[in-house]
């Protein structure tokens, strides 16, 4: 093949600051991020069947059953779309992770346009939309049906606008800004981190004039009326996402803790990826001819600022680490056009192997979930919250089969987190188990137990101090078995029988069993 093939052997142009109404050219479009997308999507739907639920989308399931405008921790939209989708095809995995794989495909798309929006050519794109396309965080969201999947999408949608906007200076692509922000908060509040992210961009490096923008304030309004259901009702039950937010901080959840989340930022893509959006950012803040894009690296930089000093989830600004890397791929490209042109491509073409195909297999379930390496868990703790539920209601099958057909009648279920309350409201009606009930997140206002249910099979539980609190005696009758070795929050976990209340369920239940993280 000849030097001059395909368009990323030519160094591309940056898009150059230019007056409103003049925007600049923009890379021609081209069939290659088109193609990395669908290849993307129907990956993903291949595999969307394997292994099982992710706790999340039991919680999802549940949740869904109990549609309200918000929850401690998450607003309306994911679960009314996970009852929508169980409606369409109740028990189907595929339908439920369908939309999941078709947003991850639309993110690959925008980040392949934003490079086009700097300037990219046709190369550029495809390489963008393939960085993105084997990303942790497109592949990870892409597979389970997540509020980070919407997120991803969201914040994405709205810096392609906010570029847009940058670039031709035409303010009305700010209420698309504000279109994505409002309804990605009726998932999850995040977006607003976003939000202050730019406006803080815009204080730093300009235009400042957009700050008193009629569009930009319009687009302000939009996001806030179509948040403000979510927002209301947050409002209302005293924003119990801040204290969500607080256990989070407090190292209560996976992905998160300052060091957690410092080192994510180096893997979230892939370590493939990291020089590329590095050299993203320096060109986006010290480029003369990006000038008008500095908001968006000074974004990122507010963002991560604010995740890491206040201990939030290492991915929460992976979007805007795939806008770096799209701008990454400008000057990559360019440097691979210059002096050993063979050499340095070659060293792009040789890191994709060990460093960027390994994602399909730490992040996908590509291997046999009964030999799952250990290893594949310790990168990819959501690939064992996938593997066992069926054999964790059998379980609990196994303790509740044991009691005494007087002590059935009254006996209930009662779970440490959503997840296994969920297990059990999926495959509990086949063994005959009863109602699972739980304190965890929004779980405890779905329903307390009856005041007569004084036997109690307990589970999410690794010490008995809490129960016996609770219960008059709590006895060990069994622990969980997945039937496959993996390292999870249930696998291996104690069974105990409890058996007469202290007190009333209503006295406990809100101030004493309701607990988040």
């Amino acid at each position: 093949m000849s030097d001059r093939a395909i368009d990323i052997d030519r160094p591309q142009r940056p898009a150059p600051t230019s007056p409103p109404g003049a925007p600049p050219e923009v890379g021609a479009r081209g069939r290659g991020p088109w193609l990395v997308s669908a290849a993307t999507t129907v990956t993903l739907l291949l595999l969307a069947g394997r292994y099982g639920y992710h706790r999340d989308e039991l919680y999802f399931l549940l949740a869904g059953r109990h549609l309200d405008w918000g929850y401690v921790d998450q607003g309306p939209l994911v679960p009314a779309l996970a009852r929508l989708l169980d409606t369409i095809a109740p028990g189907n995995l595929v339908v439920l992770r369908t939309p999941s794989a078709l947003l991850a495909g639309v993110a690959v798309l925008l980040v392949a346009a934003i490079a086009r929006e700097l300037g990219g050519g046709r190369g550029a794109q495809t390489f963008a939309a393939v960085l993105a396309a084997l990303s942790g965080i497109v592949l990870a969201s892409g597979h389970l049906l997540s509020t980070t999947t919407v997120a991803l999408l969201v914040w994405l949608a709205a810096v392609w606008c906010a570029v847009r906007l940058l670039r031709t200076g035409d303010s009305r692509w700010a209420l698309g800004i504000g279109l994505a922000l409002g309804v990605g908060m009726l998932s999850k509040l995040l977006p607003a981190l976003l939000a202050v992210g730019l406006i803080a961009g815009v204080l730093i490096a300009g235009p400042r004039r957009l700050l008193r923008d009629r569009w930009v304030l319009a687009a302000a309004g939009v996001a806030v009326l179509l948040a403000a259901p979510n927002l209301i009702w947050q409002a209302a039950h005293g924003f119990p996402q801040l204290g969500v937010a607080a256990s989070i901080s407090d190292g209560d959840s996976s992905y998160s803790g300052r060091v957690d989340a410092l080192t994510l930022q180096f893997v979230i893509i892939s370590p493939y990826a990291v020089p590329i959006w590095i050299a993203g950012l320096v060109a986006l803040l010290r480029r003369p001819a990006w000038r008008a894009y500095r908001a968006v690296g000074w974004a990122w930089l507010v963002v991560v600022g604010i995740v890491l000093i206040a201990g939030g989830k290492g991915y929460y600004d992976a979007p805007l680490l795939l806008v770096l890397t799209a701008a990454g791929v400008l000057v990559t490209i360019a440097w691979a056009s210059r002096g050993s042109i063979r050499l340095r491509r070659g060293l792009l073409v040789l890191g994709v192997v060990p460093f960027l195909l390994p994602n399909i297999v730490l992040l996908l379930p590509v291997l046999p979930a009964e030999r799952l390496p250990g290893f594949v868990v310790d990168v990819n703790y959501d690939s064992g919250e996938t593997i066992g539920w069926p054999a964790f209601a059998d379980s609990l099958a196994a303790v509740h089969s044991g009691l005494s057909p007087e002590e059935r009648s009254r006996a209930v279920i009662l779970t440490g987190n959503y997840g296994e309350a969920g297990a059990v409201a999926r495959y509990g009606p086949a063994r005959g188990l009863p109602r699972a009930y739980s304190g965890h997140n929004s779980m405890v206002d779905f329903g307390r137990p009856p005041a007569d249910a004084d036997v109690v099979i307990a589970v999410g539980w690794e010490r008995p101090d809490p129960l016996n609190a609770w219960f008059e005696t709590c006895t060990l009758a069994g622990r969980v078995d997945q039937q496959v070795e993996v390292e999870n929050d249930e696998n291996g976990g104690p069974i105990h029988v409890c058996r007469g209340l202290r007190r009333p369920w209503a006295q406990i239940w809100d101030t004493e069993v309701r607990h988040t993280g």
